[in-house]
C-alpha cells in the first residue's frame, strides 16, 4: 500500500494525586510561568516545562499487509535521523504493537514493528482558549513481521500451558498450537512461538531487542525480523503451574474462548500479563535492562496492593553473548481508587509500563493507573505518570536462593525482606494536568464530542527522549498510547477478516510531547557514568 500520512493533535497534562507511600516525593507544582513541576531525585533536579505537542495515527489506519496498525507498547527514535531546519524536528520512529486485536480472545496474527517518520512543529502559544492543531505528524513507511529461527511467523496465540519449542543455540521457547489457520477458519494448524510484544530497544546495526509479557523472555530480531537470540530470565521470574513451568496467560484464542487452563494464576513467577514490560539499553549500549510490569506471584503479585515490588534485570551485551550480571527491586508507587465503594480496598498499584535509562543509574518510569480512559465507563485517570527511580544504594538481588524457582524478595504480601533496598523512587511528571493538556484539544475525563476535548487513551506504554535544538539540557520526551487495536473498522489475517471491536469505540494510537529539562549530563548518548551501587 501506499505511505499514508496520519495527522496529529497536541495535548496538555493535568496535575493529579501524588502517589501514595512513596519513598520520595519532592514534586513542586508551578509558581510561575516558567515550568509546570520540578522534582529532586538523589540530588539531581527535573523540570517538567510544559506540553509541546500532541499527534495520532486513526484507529483504523492498515499497515503494507492490510492489518489494522498499532505502535503504542513501544517506540524507539532512531536518533541518528533526529534533525533540525526551519522551526520543524523531523526523525524515524520504531513503533512497536502488543500480541494484537485480542478483547474477544487472542489471534494467530504475527508479531511485529512499524516505522514511521514523524515531523515535529512546536507550538509554544496554544493556549486552552485558543489550542493548537495536530502538531505532530505521522507518515508510515514500513512494516517488519518478527518470525522465529527457522522463518516462520511468530504469533500473538496464548502459549501452551505445557511445554515449550527448541531450536539450536535456543533456550527452550514458549510454543502456541494452533488449529486450522488460527483464526477459525480451515486451514493446517501448526506451531509457532508466541510472542506479546512490550518493549523495544532499536541497535545501532538496525537489529532489535524486543521483551515479552509470555515467556517473559527477551528477544533478539535481526533488520529483517529474524529471531537471532532469546534471554530466558531467572527461574524465579518463569510461570510455575502444577510443579512445572507454564507459559499459558489465561488468554484463550478468539476461535475456542472456552479453552482454559488450571490454576488461573502461576502459583510462582510473572503473573497472567504482567510480564517484561520494559526495556532500555544504556547509552553506550553496553547494558541492557528489563523491568517486570509489577511483582511476582511469590512475592506480592497478582492483588493490590501487595504487587509493587517489580524485578529489574540486568545484562551485559557487550560482548555479543547477553551476560546476566545484576538484579533490583523497583518499589511501585500506590494510587487511590475513588470508584471503590470499600476504603480499605481503595489502595492500588501503578503498575509500570516502559523505562528509559538516563545515565548515572538513573531511569525514567511510566508508571499509571488502569481502567480509566476513553472508551470506558470512567475516563478520569487518577496516577498516570513519567517517574524517576534511582539504582544508587539499591541491592544486588542476584543470587541463586533468589532466583531459584519460587525464590522471593519479599513476603507473600509484598513486603520486602531484611536487607533488600529497593532503587529510590521519585514522582516527577504527571499526564493528567488539563490546563496543560486543553491547550491542544485533549482532556484527562470527559467524553470528547464536538467542541469538547478529546479524552485521553487509558494505556500510555511508549518513552522516547529526543534534545531540544540548540540547548544543552532540554529534551522532548514522546509517549505513546496502546489502543488495543479498538476500532469498527478492523483487519486481521492480513486483511482478510475484517472486525468491529464489540466496545463500540473507535481508539486513536494517541502520542504527547512533554518539553523538559533534565540534569547535565542525564540525556546525552556518551553519558555512561555509574554511582556504586549497594
Amino acid at each position: 500500500m501506499g505511505i499514508l500520512q496520519f495527522t496529529a493533535v497536541v495535548l496538555s497534562l493535568q496535575l493529579g494525586l501524588r502517589a501514595l507511600a512513596s519513598p520520595v516525593d519532592n514534586i513542586t507544582p508551578r509558581t510561575g510561568p516558567s515550568f509546570v513541576a520540578e522534582t529532586v531525585c538523589d540530588g539531581d533536579k527535573y523540570v517538567y516545562e510544559r506540553l509541546a505537542g500532541y499527534g495520532f495515527v486513526p484507529s483504523d489506519a492498515r499497515d503494507k499487509f492490510g492489518d489494522t496498525l498499532s505502535f503504542g507498547s513501544s517506540i524507539a527514535i532512531d536518533k541518528k535521523s533526529w534533525k533540525f531546519k526551519n522551526g520543524v524536528y523531523t526523525g524515524i520512529l520504531w513503533g512497536l504493537p502488543d500480541r494484537g486485536w485480542n478483547t474477544e480472545g487472542t489471534i494467530n496474527g504475527p508479531s511485529r514493528v512499524h516505522k514511521f517518520s514523524i515531523s515535529f512543529t512546536p507550538k509554544p502559544s496554544a493556549t486552552a482558549a485558543n489550542p493548537s492543531p495536530p502538531n505532530l505528524l505521522f507518515t508510515y513507511l514500513d512494516t517488519i513481521l518478527f518470525t522465529g529461527p527457522n522463518g516462520t511467523p511468530t504469533t500473538g496465540l496464548d502459549p501452551d500451558a505445557v511445554g515449550s519449542i527448541r531450536f539450536p543455540g535456543f533456550p527452550p521457547l514458549p510454543v502456541a498450537t494452533f488449529l486450522g489457520d488460527g483464526f477459525g477458519g480451515a486451514g493446517p494448524g501448526g506451531k509457532a512461538i508466541p510472542i506479546d510484544c512490550e518493549g523495544l530497544v532499536l541497535n545501532k546495526d538496525g537489529s532489535f531487542w524486543v521483551s515479552d509479557e509470555y515467556g517473559p523472555y527477551i528477544y533478539k530480531f535481526s533488520p529483517t525480523g529474524i529471531m537471532l537470540e532469546a534471554i530466558q530470565p531467572p527461574n524465579a521470574i518463569l510461570p510455575i503451574r502444577n510443579g512445572t513451568v507454564s507459559f499459558s496467560a489465561a488468554s484463550p484464542p478468539r476461535y475456542d474462548l472456552n479453552r482454559s487452563v488450571l490454576p488461573k494464576d502461576p502459583t510462582s513467577g510473572r503473573n497472567n500479563n504482567q510480564g517484561l514490560e520494559g526495556l532500555t539499553v544504556s547509552k553506550d549500549g553496553k547494558t541492557l535492562y528489563a523491568l517486570m510490569q509489577s511483582a511476582l506471584n511469590q512475592e506480592g503479585g497478582p492483588n493490590n496492593p501487595g504487587r509493587r515490588p517489580a524485578r529489574l534485570l540486568e545484562y551485559d551485551i557487550k560482548h555479543g553473548n547477553p551476560e546476566y550480571v545484576g538484579e533490583y527491586v523497583v518499589l511501585l508507587p500506590l494510587w487511590s481508587d475513588p470508584t471503590v465503594s470499600d476504603p480499605s480496598k481503595r489502595t492500588k498499584v501503578a503498575a509500570q509500563s516502559e523505562i528509559h535509562h538516563l545515565g548515572d543509574d538513573q531511569f525514567l518510569i511510566l508508571a499509571r493507573d488502569s481502567g480509566a480512559g476513553n472508551g470506558l465507563p470512567s475516563s478520569t485517570s487518577i496516577y498516570r505518570h513519567v517517574d524517576i527511580f534511582s539504582l544508587k544504594g539499591a541491592t544486588n538481588i542476584k543470587s541463586a536462593t533468589n532466583d531459584a524457582t519460587g525464590g522471593s524478595i519479599a513476603s507473600a504480601a509484598g513486603v520486602l525482606k531484611a536487607g533488600v533496598k529497593p532503587a529510590t523512587y521519585c514522582p516527577w511528571l504527571d499526564f493528567n494536568i488539563n490546563s496543560e493538556l486543553n491547550k491542544f484539544g485533549v482532556a484527562n475525563g470527559g467524553y470528547g464530542g464536538y467542541g469538547s476535548p478529546a479524552p485521553l487513551n487509558e494505556k500510555w506504554e511508549g518513552l522516547a527522549l529526543v534534545p531540544v535544538h540548540d540547548s544543552k539540557d532540554e529534551y522532548f520526551l514522546i509517549a505513546v498510547s496502546d489502543n488495543d487495536f479498538i476500532t469498527q473498522n478492523g483487519f486481521i489475517n492480513f486483511g482478510e477478516l475484517q472486525y468491529h471491536d464489540a466496545s463500540g469505540a473507535n481508539l486513536d494510537n494517541q502520542a504527547l510531547v512533554f518539553q523538559v529539562k533534565l540534569p547535565e549530563g542525564k540525556g546525552k548518548d556518551d553519558d555512561d557514568k555509574k554511582h556504586k551501587r549497594g
